[in-house]
């Protein structure tokens, strides 16, 4: 707020506590007040609405509340300094905003908390030896001890006659507005629902509890700001009329951000879909804009409640809004395309992944600056596609244009997380010298960067302890375990538990492979705290139980292994990843565990569900689908459907001929166990004579070949 013009000069802004006759007579009320609404959340970048917003300066709610029941009390004293400058006597405009505004607004909203504040005093109130709740001192005076207490913080400009602070006149000042809601409060037979839908429809009223609602986001009172968004979007709902409301979306907006905040994902996702009904694409750029803002939103709630196939679902719809509002070349849309790209790396469905990385990557580079940041960010992406599909070379080529690019542009710290993940290649490559010599250099600018106790250093630890392990160098890959692990055990502040749970896992596998099993599912039990069922960790949590069920097995503490492949595959159902190979991996290892628990039936039953599942995602002739057609075969046998055993163990064995060999130890195995059957049935092995015309279209490099010369 301005200073005040007296007489020419201007004064300090008059604080809330004072109560001077001389500044109020020279006060001038402003014309209207203003409101800026709250910021678009998760995707607010392509979502470019904005209201005329006020200054920084403009008063707080509290303030204005307090200025008008001030201004009304003492209009009924009859004081002469209430009337405008301007106003000629009778009841200005901003008199009248005000009192219908804010008071009202506030104190319906004073209302609802002090019930709030009776209930939870209620609940709190301790109880005698006898069973009777103990007499609690008048809600009134504790009332006024929390009003003291605020007058007190907000009145410290305010002097009294002797030029010391005067508490007795801060408390007189901060008693009148509570003395005001006690009088409406007692004129309202129903004071709730006397004031539930006052004032809603005014137009001003949205914007200005929107703009309350984002203050208390930032100073962390998410609660509270959910009552305050929540009555705003009954304001803008009864402003529009029917009508598209493109501040009734912003506003549903927030409310979903509130609730993700909150951790209350599924009541987000209502609210969210809701909104999504009202834009229409036909009424302009802004409609779209704020539909593609809603998909993204969603996509992102789904996201956090472990339904990945419905998040990357709504990732499209958005992607295809913008695309059609904005045009395919748009930047906007390749940052769009990147974030998609990552989804589907986190999903696994790396082939999508890498072609909308690559579409990102070819608008940056037609469209961007050479070696921009967004064309840097597209390749870094690009490497870690290309390295998880086992291109190694493409993403080594990917990773150090990024490296030079970010050098270009300054970015040190950055580089050592790229020189980290060059050192992964060199890993993966068994370039092992070149791997120690980027780790130790990203080592180095973290230490120095961030500290040597930062959780990034404890994960460049890692990276050192797997690679020592795996050139046999056991000693030195103990060492690095050991101080990565000191550092997640006192993590510094602002250290993420979702961090600190990764790395303990990451040590927990290199100790597996030590063969210290215990060790690794200590850890594992420790990370497995730290996500405490987290809903957006369900997928996570679902592998970390997942590994844990192994270990259990490997340690013979089935019914344990049980407990844990039982509870990751209830969530991985949830998760709506029931056809991924990891699931059909898991319910073999569970299958197993049923095995040694003598549960036979339900062995079958998983081992049957586990081969449909990878015959889907990987084909009836990959390693581990012929694995889990062997355990289903082992299961019939045991449960006395002989001819079915015989009947898979026979395509298992010709298939492992065929990929393997007949002189390999794994098919003698199973051509033992199969003339075993064989035997207890009194049946020989039936081979079926394949034609040469047969042979010839089931070898793929002969039908590659063939084609290539017809061509």
């Amino acid at each position: 707020m301005p200073g005040i013009t007296v007489d020419g000069g201007v004064t300090e802004e008059v604080p809330n506590g004072m109560n001077s006759s001389q500044n109020n007579e020279h006060l001038s009320a402003p014309k209207s007040t203003a409101a800026s609404t709250m910021a678009p959340s998760m995707q607010s970048e392509a979502l470019e609405m904005h209201v005329e917003g006020s200054g920084a300066g403009e008063p707080s709610i509290e303030q204005l509340y307090n200025n008008v029941c001030e201004m009304e009390s003492s209009s009924e004293g009859g004081s002469p300094s209430r009337e405008s400058f301007g106003s000629d006597g009778e009841e200005s405009r901003i008199d009248s905003e005000l009192r219908h505004l804010v008071a009202g607004e506030m104190e319906a909203m004073k209302v609802i908390e002090e019930e709030e504040e009776n209930r939870s005093v209620a609940n709190a109130l301790p109880s005698a030896e006898n069973g009777t709740p103990v007499q609690a001192q008048s809600s009134n005076s504790s009332k006024k001890s929390k009003k003291a207490s605020k007058s007190q913080l907000e009145s410290d400009a305010s002097v009294g006659p002797n030029g010391k602070a005067s508490t007795e006149e801060g408390e007189s000042e901060i008693s009148k507005p509570a003395s005001r809601v006690g009088r409406r409060r007692k004129s309202n037979a129903n004071p709730r629902n006397g004031t539930e839908d006052a004032g809603l429809d005014n137009p001003d009223l949205g914007p200005f509890l929107l703009k309350h609602a984002r203050d208390l986001i930032a100073s962390e009172n998410p609660r509270r700001a959910l009552k305050y968004a929540l009555r705003a979007t009954k304001s803008f709902e009864k402003c529009a009329g029917g009508k598209p409301s493109l501040n009734l979306v912003m506003s549903l907006h927030v409310v979903a951000a509130i609730y993700c905040n909150l951790g209350k994902y599924e009541e987000a996702v209502p609210v969210l879909q809701r909104s999504l009904e009202i834009p229409v694409i036909e009424e302009g750029q802004e409609h779209a804009l704020a539909k593609f803002s809603g998909c993204m939103q969603l996509g992102d709630t789904y996201g956090m409640l472990g339904q990945t196939a419905l998040s990357l679902q709504w990732y499209a719809s958005g992607l295809e809004i913008q695309k059609q509002t904005l045009g395919e070349q748009d930047p906007r849309v390749g940052e769009t395309c990147r974030y998609l790209a990552e989804a589907h790396v986190q999903a696994l469905q790396l082939d999508e992944a890498q072609r909308l990385c690559q579409m990102a990557l070819d608008i940056h580079r037609e469209h961007g600056e050479p070696a921009s940041l967004e064309e840097t960010a597209d390749r870094r992406l690009m490497g870690l596609i290309c390295d998880t599909k086992g291109d190694h070379e493409a993403a080594l080529e990917h990773l150090v244009m990024a490296s030079m690019a970010m050098v270009a542009n300054g970015q040190e710290t950055e580089v050592a997380s790229v020189d980290c993940s060059i050192g992964d290649i060199y890993l993966s490559l068994g370039r092992y010298d070149e791997a120690v010599f980027s780790y130790q250099k990203a080592l180095t600018v973290f230490k120095t960067s961030k500290g040597e106790n930062h959780a990034t250093v404890a994960s460049v630890f890692v990276r050192l302890a797997d690679l020592y392990n795996k050139t046999g160098k056991l000693r030195e890959s103990k060492s690095y375990c050991e101080n990565a692990l000191k550092i997640y055990q006192k993590p510094i502040p602002g250290t993420s538990l979702e961090e600190i749970a990764t790395g303990l896992t990451d040590v927990s596998a290199i100790y597996e492979t030590m063969n210290e099993h215990e060790q690794a599912l200590k850890l594992l039990q420790k990370a497995l705290k730290m996500y405490n069922n987290s809903a957006g960790q369900q997928s996570t949590i679902a592998g970390i139980e997942a590994q844990m069920g192994v270990l259990h097995y490997i340690l013979g503490n089935y019914g344990e292994s049980y407990d844990s492949f039982k509870s990751a595959i209830a969530k991985l159902r949830t998760c709506g990843e029931k056809k991924s190979a990891f699931f059909g991996i898991a319910l073999n290892q569970m299958g197993l565990a049923c095995v040694q628990r003598y549960s036979i039936n339900e062995a079958a039953e998983l081992f049957e569900e586990a081969r449909t599942v990878l015959e889907q995602e990987y084909g009836p002739y990959h390693p581990d689908t012929l694995g889990v057609y062997s355990n289903l075969a082992g299961t019939y046998d045991a449960m006395g459907r002989l001819d079915e055993a015989i009947e898979i163990l026979e395509y298992v064995v010709g298939m492992r001929e065929e990929k393997l060999g007949t002189a390999n130890p794994d098919v003698d195995d199973e051509k033992r166990r199969l003339g075993e059957l064989l035997k207890e049935a009194g049946r020989v092995r039936s081979r079926k004579a394949k034609s040469l015309e047969n042979l010839l279209e089931t070898n793929p490099y002969t039908v590659t070949k063939r084609n290539t010369v017809a061509a």
